[in-house]
Formats: structure tokens, sequence, C-alpha cells
């Protein structure tokens, strides 16, 4: 087992068959309630893109895409990370308005994540992406968002307490949002790593939505990696929740403002990624080409773990698990789909 760890007298509240009812009865739920705040039209999207194209994330830089070759395609395909810059491109070549914006079912394969109670090889995502005009790429503007996403996550988990009254013993999601940045963060707790920063903090402030990911903070480190050419690292941020089953913050959505040409310049030289500049998706951000835009990613899984108190990412979706997580679960008499 790699960092997995079952709390001690855990049950799950929920059958494996009411499980998987809740699980599809939350997902239509959550996309209703997602759309009609943010005006997004579901789109169909690729499990995988071209190697040549720069549509792939690279996440942290140093994840290795699952890739392989088409018989009848002269290029190398690799399975998504995630759809950040694929959707903004969709947003053009869909002819969308201002305003308007797309979601979708996000699958992915991340073949280096660790594996423990909230990462799995496997990543389920709603990927959502909206054009927002030059005024909107303001932190009011990312706030009032961030105000919409929870909206719908407290308007499903009031349903599903609804549905199933033993859920009702979950902490009820607090409509209240705590805002703070990543460097006031480092300033709280200047002794404590990133991850401990955010458990010690979101304990206090259940809902919290942390702002100004990818930079260096005074300390000479950033507080966690961001790919410098999809968000602006002056505008986006995570969506933390308290997961109270496992006595921690759990991050449900990475999120923000994308990088408009002029903020895509500076972030690729910071970053030491000057040679992206070539690539097709880059030369079309950098000359104006793209419209302005705001998405991200809302973790279909952990959403579930939250709103259904499970212990373990393994509970709400398949995947590959070592040896030793496969007995300690056993053991525990958790059973992973």
């Amino acid at each position: 087992m790699e960092h997995s760890s079952i709390p001690q007298g855990y049950a799950p509240l929920l059958s494996i068959y009411e499980t998987q009812k809740a699980i599809g009865l939350l997902k239509r739920l959550f996309e209703d309630r997602l759309s009609g705040a943010l005006r997004l039209h579901r789109v169909s999207a690729p499990l995988f893109v071209a190697a040549s194209s720069g549509l792939n994330d690279d996440l942290n830089g140093v994840e290795r895409p699952v890739a392989f070759d088409i018989r009848a395609v002269d290029d190398t395909a690799v399975v998504v990370h995630s759809l950040a810059k694929w959707k903004r491109l969709a947003l053009k070549r869909y002819q969308f308005h201002p305003g308007e914006g797309l979601y979708t079912d996000m699958n992915a394969i991340r073949r280096d994540e660790d594996l423990d109670n909230l990462h799995s090889a496997y990543v389920d995502q709603w990927d959502w992406e909206k054009i927002i005009e030059e005024q909107d790429r303001t932190v009011d503007y990312l706030k009032a968002t961030v105000r919409d996403i929870v909206g719908a996550l407290r308007d499903t988990q009031s349903f599903l307490r609804s549905v199933f009254p033993q859920l009702c013993v979950l902490p009820e999601i607090p409509e209240e949002i705590t805002f703070i940045t990543t460097q006031e963060l480092e300033d709280l707790y200047p002794d404590l790593t990133p991850k401990q920063r955010e458990h010690a903090f979101v304990k206090d402030h259940p809902v919290t939505f942390l702002m100004g990911i990818g930079g260096k903070l005074k300390s000479g480190k950033p507080h966690d990696g961001r790919a410098p050419d999809y968000d602006d690292w002056n505008l986006n941020g995570d969506l933390l929740c308290w997961d109270s089953v496992n006595g921690q913050s759990i991050e449900l959505s990475s999120m923000g403002i994308r990088v408009s040409p002029e903020s895509l310049d500076r972030q690729l030289t910071l970053a030491g990624c000057d040679d992206r500049r070539e690539l097709p998706f880059h030369k079309m951000l950098l000359s104006g080409q793209l419209p302005l835009t705001m998405g991200g990613g809302i973790g279909q899984s952990r959403v579930s773990m939250l709103l259904l108190g499970k212990a373990h990412i393994g509970e709400v979706q398949v995947s590959l698990w070592d040896e030793d997580t496969l007995r300690a679960c056993d053991a525990s008499g958790i059973i992973l789909l």
C-alpha cells in the first residue's frame, strides 16, 4: 500500500448497491445545477490527442502521459491528463459566445500518480470552460463563479440527503466560503509544508478557495505546481473542503481564469518553457486568435466521496490498486469497485 489509510471504526453509510444508485443520481443532479448556474452546454471530449498539438496538460511537468501509435495516423497519440487547453480551442471551433461555455466528462490516466485514499491512476472530472470578456478577468469574477459552484454542490447534497437519510450524519456543506491566497497561507504557517497548511486551515474553514497557485512565494517556492500555459497564476485557485471521514482537506476542483497572450508570454518565460511558443495551440494563443476564457475541472469521484461519506476513492470508481491496498481495504470491510 503506498499511502492509503483507513480511519479506525469506519463503516460505509451506503451499501454497494445504494452507492451505485447514489453516484448516478449525484452526477445527474450536479451536472444539471452546474450547467444552469454557469450557462454551460454539454459536449463530447477526447480521450487522447496528438502529441504534436501541444494540447495535453503537462500538470507539474514530470508526469508521463500514456502514449501509443495509431496505424493510419502519422503522429503519436497521448492520453489526456486534463482538457484545459482542448476546451479553449473547442470554444473557438464550436463558435460559442461570451457568457456561454461547455462542460464534459473528462476521463484520464495518470500513470505516475501516488495511490492513496484520494488519488487513483484513473481520473474522472467534470471539465468546464466558458468565454468571458476582458473586464471579467478579475478576482471578483473568479470568486462569484466559485460561489456558483459551491451552490451547486449544496443543492446536490440537499437532494441526496432527502433520498438517503443516512447521509444526514455527514456535515452539511456550509454556504460561507473562505477566500485566502497561497502567500497569506504561507505567512500563517511558515513552518508547515503546503499540504499541511491546507489541512490546518481547512479544518477551521471547511469550504476554502485557495488562490494564486503556480508562481513563487516569498519562500522562493510555489505552493504547488501549475502548468504555465492555461491558468493565469494570479487569477486561479483550488476549491478545498473538509473531509470529515478522513480528517483532512480534500481538493474538489482546480480552476481559474485562463492566460491572456500577455500572461502566457510572461509565464512561459518564468517556467523556462519558451520552447512551447512554437506549438500550434500556443501560437494561436499568443497571437490573440483564441477567446478569453475561464474554466476548471471538478473531480467526480472526490465529490462522490465527500457527499457519500466514503473513506477511499476506490469505493466510488473502478481502478487498479496495489496488493497492500487491496488487503487493507478488505480487512476494513471496504469494497473497492
